[in-house]
């Protein structure tokens, strides 16, 4: 028994492993191309479910969470650009500029994330609440009512409707 195979042989199999080897370079130079061009526009190859901002988003929902809301700004910040169209991106960062008293890019924020997602109980409700931060309850209330008319069992809405009737017998604020 022989540890080499024929060496007669070699020359054609090299050929074939070099001309395979090239296929496969050829192969995966396309594939780069591919992800590098689907990447430009946003897009990845690997998980249809992956949205670019996925990363951002999580690392904003946890700045958020842990009350950071300079970082959860940069981050959902971070998340709108990569994915213009993240509703859950836009309204995070929407929520961050409330909490940092940033109510001009706050609305900002709002109003690209109402022009997404028009008909969103949790949409309004925080549109809302960032009314309700600045001392416009009557804005608010419309916000609130509107979320209400989608959600009549939405917990966070009933409570910032009864929230806002108990200020109603404060002293009524306007915006800074």
């Amino acid at each position: 028994m022989t540890i080499f195979p024929d060496v007669n042989k070699w020359p054609r199999t090299a050929a074939r492993i070099a001309a395979i080897a090239a296929v496969a370079l050829l192969s995966a130079g396309c594939q780069s191309q591919q992800n590098a061009s689907l990447q430009e526009a946003g897009l990845m190859m690997e998980d249809p479910g992956f949205y670019p901002s996925d990363r951002y988003l999580r690392e904003g929902k946890v700045y958020f969470k842990n009350r950071n809301y300079g970082l959860a700004e940069q981050s959902f910040r971070k998340a709108v650009e990569v994915s213009p169209r993240d509703t859950e991106a836009w309204l995070g960062l929407a929520a961050s500029y409330d909490h940092l008293r940033r109510f001009d890019l706050a609305d900002k924020a709002y109003e690209r994330v109402l022009q997404l997602s028009p008909q969103n109980a949790t949409v309004l409700n925080n549109a809302g609440y960032s009314q309700l931060l600045r001392g416009d309850m009557k804005s608010a209330r419309r916000f609130f009512l509107k979320a209400y008319e989608l959600e009549p069992d939405n917990v966070f809405v009933q409570n910032n409707l009864r929230l806002l009737g108990e200020s109603g017998t404060q002293v009524e604020r306007k915006a800074l």
